[in-house]
């Protein structure tokens, strides 16, 4: 099958879409279809047609970085060209999904991924023929979670698709004892300032506990902290492949939680946010914390890091779970979305 993978947001800056269209991309290839990813950026994957070039624009209590030059939008009809069909990522987002859209005599599936901020979903409301019109636009909807399919609740039939991971890329080793890793870019939504407010009483109550930040780098000096900043893959699994405890200390805007899978993936035990999506995607193999609560989560830090029993429990569960997640049950869950768009389109 021939696929156009279209993505709204740079390639060439770290994301979980961005990743998600990456790894399904390989996973398809691997599968022997053939796929080409399209998007935007200076640079992508290899393979990838770049359509033009972002800026940073803030929505969902985040930045992302998409293209508004109106010239991506008669580039990515060129750069979709025949194919069996296209699957458009965040199919509301300028301009390059909105624009792939409106490519009619071709198959579409479209994935939406973001948990909408109330905000936006005001905006959407104000705005709704215009969602009722993309969304007519679309053979197939998927979404990664039921968080993220509300964002078009009612409009149609959403079949939720998680998003995946190359399960067994990722190395289970022997714990460090009191290592707990965080990954995530330095956003206030990734909740890192109630993590670092909440360290010192987790020092204190176990001396020698060790925090490893992945994705940030910060010139703070707290006891038992390192700032690793962005690292290769390799190295953050390796990271993850020796701590303990995987924390998600998360404030809201998620709709999904693919760094929990990863967490879950090494055999670490996971803290998170009790976050709808991050709720979802534990399954009950994880502890959980009121967002924002920093006093609720030291405790719970502390009272995992100190239960041995407990905290391999967790581990166990959490290798188990992420199976679910992982990539050829993902990419097969989207071919058969795809062949059904197909069917679908040509009624």
């Amino acid at each position: 099958m021939r696929v156009a993978l279209v993505c709204p947001y740079d390639l060439g800056i770290p994301g979980g879409v961005q990743d998600q269209v990456i790894r399904l991309h390989r996973w398809l290839t691997q599968a022997g279809h053939e796929a080409t990813i399209i998007g935007t950026g200076r640079d992508g994957p290899e393979g990838s047609v770049l359509v033009g070039s972002s800026i940073s624009v803030r929505a969902n209590k985040s930045s992302v970085p998409i293209s508004l030059d109106p010239r991506a939008v008669s580039r990515v009809r060129s750069a979709v060209g025949d194919v069996d069909v296209v699957h458009i990522h965040e199919p509301l987002m300028p301009l390059v999904s909105l624009a792939a859209t409106r490519i009619a005599d071709l198959p579409t599936v479209g994935t939406f991924h973001a948990d909408a901020s109330t905000f936006t979903r005001r905006g959407l409301r104000i705005s709704m023929p215009l969602v009722r019109g993309v969304a007519s636009r679309l053979d197939v909807m998927t979404a990664v979670s039921a968080v993220a399919a509300s964002v078009v609740s009612g409009i149609g039939e959403v079949r939720i698709i998680p998003n995946g991971v190359d399960v067994a890329d990722y190395r289970v080793e022997e714990k460090e004892d009191g290592s707990v890793a965080f990954l995530g870019r330095d956003d206030p939504r990734k909740g890192l300032d109630i993590l670092l407010e909440a360290w010192p009483r987790v020092v204190d109550a176990v001396p020698g506990a060790r925090l490893t930040v992945i994705g940030t780098e910060r010139s703070d000096s707290l006891d038992g902290v390192r700032f690793l900043g962005r690292v290769s893959e390799d190295d953050k699994r390796e990271v993850l492949a020796t701590s303990s405890i995987y924390v998600a200390p998360n404030t809201g805007g998620e709709s999904f939680g693919i760094v929990l899978v990863e967490g879950m993936a090494s055999g670490c035990a996971v803290v998170a946010s009790a976050l709808p999506g991050f709720v979802r995607v534990l399954g009950g193999s994880g502890e959980l914390v009121k967002p924002g609560d920093v006093d609720g989560l030291a405790d719970r830090l502390v009272a995992v890091l100190t239960d041995d029993t407990r905290r391999a429990s967790l581990g166990r569960a959490g290798k188990e779970r992420a199976e679910e997640f992982d990539g050829s049950v993902v990419a097969e869950s989207y071919l058969e979305a795809y062949t059904d768009a197909i069917a679908i389109h040509g009624r």
